[in-house]
């Protein structure tokens, strides 16, 4: 394992970031009565679903990573010491992004129906993906070919394919 890698934010981490907070399901452009939605209540139930599952996955590492990390006590649980690859980590390599992506990305379009967020929430999950690209890199630094064959075996942010990767036991990429 080599040492802690350091993370050097560029100008896509702060046009994430920007995207994160504009299209977050508190909406303040919504709020703000700068765009005025047409509800619909299908699409409310599933935003509501998406946003729960996703802060699932935000929140899962925090705790996790803690306990199965390698955490030096009284580090930030992103101070993990070794691959995790269990628990949801199992079925997919982004648990945190994928849980930004369905709980901001997706489910703010879907409670807010309009096209202004429709648009900034595809560009958010573009930002997202590149995001993953970036980190899988860094994590290839630390980590070496341990992670590579993580990546090989786990999707990154699917996790219907990681799912069914998971029963069936396939391991592709």
């Amino acid at each position: 394992m080599k040492d802690q890698i350091k993370y050097k934010p560029n100008i896509l981490d702060y046009v994430t970031t920007l995207l994160m907070i504009i299209c977050f399901p508190l909406n303040p452009f919504v709020l703000l009565k700068i765009i005025e939605p047409k509800g619909n209540d299908i699409l409310t139930i599933f935003g509501i679903i998406f946003w729960t599952l996703g802060m699932v996955f935000v929140i899962y590492p925090f705790i996790y990573f803690k306990s199965k990390g390698g955490v030096a006590k009284g580090k930030s649980y992103v101070h993990t010491n070794k691959i995790v690859t269990t628990g949801l980590y199992s079925i997919l390599r982004h648990v945190q992004y994928t849980g930004g992506i369905l709980s901001i990305f997706i489910a703010t379009p879907l409670l807010y129906p309009h096209w202004t967020l429709i648009v900034l929430g595809i560009a958010g999950i573009v930002f997202m993906y590149i995001s993953i690209k970036k980190e899988d890199k860094l994590l290839i630094e630390k980590f070496g070919d341990e992670y590579k064959e993580y990546i090989a075996k786990v999707p990154a942010v699917n996790f219907i394919a990681g799912i069914y990767r998971k029963i069936k036991g396939q391991k592709t990429k």
